[in-house]
């Protein structure tokens, strides 16, 4: 409920492979063997949220072999917020998938390097969770309503008190006793930050970001009885001109839980070239992946770069690019 997605006229065929076990460990020879799979049912494309960091000789003649076939493969950049190259994305014949957010800003996590072709939504994707396994956050300070992003672990509650700035949160502190904590971001983990605002006597925690944008949070595993949520750095500096004001902080149960990943920007982008690519069926899957490249909103340095590839991916501009010019020019 709530969520549009790419594709939502509900003509999209979809064909799922298991590549992963319970233990959530894959062979290289599981993952050709599902691509294979995807081949022989007739799909067009090849959306893959995964990855690792060795350069298999079985993997790259797969996804070559599917390339010639005709086959647009697409796979996620990796979450490690360095330049390592993850495969199956670093392979030339796969598209390498980087996430931002809402800002169209450059997700912290998400793997820089020349691998990196073009940029899709990936921080705070509202997605399908276990009935009841996820939570909604709300929250409001005064007369101001903010979006918060979701705290993974936080237990769910709702609870109304004064605002208290508690810079990074890393001390305890007995003048957060009765308030809800606002906390910087940065110097120690999000779990300690809100177990110290919980053993100050708070009564709720809010963690603002230290970089642009919003961000998913979690407690890592660790119990808290306080509720939690984050906010952007921008949200986080105007709540600090709010300290005082009544805060309400509400975190209830769903079916929903918001999502951080390369893996969350990688079903947009391959959902955008099955939209497109269904409005062009004579174009070829290269020449769709060139027209999704060169219809892409440049983001950071101009041109290709090593962030955003060659820039967040646009479905109405890549259709028009097409229309206008021909497939993949």
């Amino acid at each position: 409920m709530g969520v549009v997605g790419v594709n939502p006229n509900k003509k999209l065929k979809l064909h799922i492979v298991k590549v992963f076990g319970a233990n959530g460990w894959a062979y290289s020879s599981s993952l050709s063997n599902a691509a294979k799979k995807c081949q022989a049912a007739g799909a067009n494309i090849i959306s893959m949220s995964l990855g690792g960091s060795l350069n298999n000789p079985l993997e790259s003649k797969t996804f070559a072999n599917l390339q010639k076939a005709g086959i647009l493969s697409i796979a996620a950049a990796g979450n490690d917020g360095n330049t390592a190259t993850s495969y199956p994305a670093g392979y030339a014949s796969v598209v390498s998938v980087a996430a931002v957010d809402a800002n169209k800003v450059a997700a912290g996590f998400s793997q820089r390097n020349n691998d990196v072709e073009i940029s899709g939504p990936g921080v705070a994707v509202l997605s399908t969770v276990p009935m009841g396994k996820g939570t909604n956050s709300a929250l409001t300070v005064g007369a101001s309503t903010y979006a918060p992003g979701g705290m993974a672990g936080s237990p769910a509650g709702s609870v109304t008190a004064p605002l208290a700035n508690f810079g990074l949160g890393t001390a305890i502190d007995t003048a957060m006793a009765g308030k809800v904590c606002l906390i910087q971001r940065g110097s120690i983990t999000f779990a300690e930050k809100v177990l110290n605002c919980q053993n100050s006597g708070g009564v709720g925690a809010v963690v603002y970001n230290n970089v642009a944008g919003g961000f998913g949070g979690t407690l890592g595993g660790t119990a808290t009885t306080i509720p939690s949520v984050t906010a952007s750095d921008t949200e986080g500096a105007a709540m600090v001109a709010q300290v005082g004001q009544s805060a309400t902080l509400a975190v209830t149960t769903s079916n929903y839980a918001e999502f951080d990943g390369t893996s969350m920007a990688t079903p947009h982008v391959a959902a955008v070239a099955a939209l497109v690519w269904s409005h062009f069926p004579n174009c070829t899957g290269q020449q769709i992946r060139a027209s999704l490249n060169k219809s892409a909103m440049d983001l950071g340095t101009a041109g290709r770069d090593t962030t955003y590839g060659w820039g967040l991916v646009q479905a109405k501009a890549a259709y028009t690019r097409i229309q206008n010019k021909g497939c993949g020019k």
